[in-house]
């Protein structure tokens, strides 16, 4: 496992930013519980609120803890999907904070990466999952990319080679009425609509 992966699970426990490998790009990560962790994380990108983070967990179950309710059509899309490259929005619980929730929810992803998964586990929690650039920049395939744009207000940088994905993650909606593709990424609405059939 990676070497400094205790490190950025006592990083992520203190309140610290981690910077980490996903299947896509390079990721902040914090944890979404904390609401210390939270604010770091708007100041330090620079992000304006009102744009939710989406969140990485560990499993399928952790994933969907978040939920107040779980669809039929998300567990039939995490099947198929997870780990993978597909955020699943889903109708959010009550106490999570506003910076994780949208009109339509909380978006959600089961990570192919070892290392995304192997931090949440450590935690307990699923951590955001945003890219790690400041806003409107585009997202780092490098690790030193995100070092340059983030510096020193990130704890800890986890290595992961050069990330190569051409796409972010797919982005669904999905709810009691039905589902919307909210973003296309690396997986089409074609392959949405097949999986759902």
């Amino acid at each position: 496992m990676h070497p400094l992966l205790e490190d950025g699970i006592a990083a992520l426990r203190a309140g610290e930013l981690v910077v980490y490998p996903t299947e896509t790009f390079y990721a902040v990560g914090a944890d979404a519980f904390s609401p210390l962790a939270m604010r770091r994380l708007f100041q330090v990108k620079q992000r304006e609120p009102g744009q939710p983070v989406g969140l990485i967990a560990a499993d399928i179950t952790m994933a969907f803890s978040v939920a107040r309710e779980i669809p039929i059509d998300a567990r039939r899309l995490a099947d198929a999907f997870w780990p993978g490259p597909l955020t699943l929005v889903l109708p959010a619980r009550d106490d999570l904070a506003e910076e994780l929730t949208g009109a339509d929810g909380v978006g959600v992803r089961v990570s192919p990466n070892p290392v995304a998964r192997a931090l949440s586990a450590g935690i307990g929690r699923p951590i955001t999952a945003t890219s790690a650039n400041l806003s409107g920049k585009p997202p780092a395939s490098h690790l030193e990319e995100a070092r340059a744009g983030l510096g020193e207000k990130v704890k800890v940088y986890l290595e992961g080679g050069r990330l190569t994905a051409s796409a972010p993650s797919s982005v669904v909606s999905i709810n009691a009425s039905g589902w919307k593709m909210m973003r296309v990424g690396a997986i089409s609405e074609d392959q949405i609509a097949a999986a759902l059939k």
